[in-house]
């Protein structure tokens, strides 16, 4: 491959990785799984390395997903990356990301320090997400993502 054409793959991975974010800050599901493979996994893990939950399949994806963020407002930024073109048809990509969740408050909730994750109102994450990448059809997709924490901040 020419080294104009690995920038091209290259470049074409960064944007089916941006679209994930935008369409997860946008809370659109069916668009964000919609650029997994049929198969595809998505496999989020704590700041320990292990894995909290594994979900196959772009339903799968989509209705987890829409489930755990709800009306909460996400905010995703992804930075730096390197991207190893293996083919024409697979890649392999890391990307170092940060992402809050902030959940609506009630006004007429009293607020209170929890002793849980799941009673959160903010959640400022860092880490990476690890993905590869198949071409299928002339279109890239994500056949396997990975979200490594580095760091989470809660305030309840």
């Amino acid at each position: 491959m020419s080294t104009i054409h690995i920038l091209e793959i290259k470049d074409e991975i960064r944007g089916l990785m941006a679209a994930y974010v935008r369409y997860a800050d946008e809370k659109q599901w069916n668009k964000l799984a919609a650029l997994f493979t049929v198969d595809g996994t998505f496999i989020p893990k704590n700041v320990a390395g292990e894995v909290l939950l594994e979900m196959k399949g772009r339903n799968e994806i989509e209705e987890t997903i829409f489930n755990s963020i709800g009306e909460t407002i996400a905010i995703h930024h992804l930075f730096s990356y390197q991207v190893e073109v293996e083919n024409e048809q697979s890649a392999r990509g890391v990307f170092s990301m940060e992402d809050r969740l902030i959940r609506p408050i009630d006004p007429n909730e009293e607020l209170t320090v929890s002793d849980t994750i799941t009673d959160f109102k903010t959640m400022h994450g860092y880490g990476h997400y690890h993905g590869e990448f198949i071409k299928d059809d002339g279109r890239w997709y994500i056949s396997r993502l990975i979200l490594a924490r580095l760091k989470i901040d809660f305030t309840y």
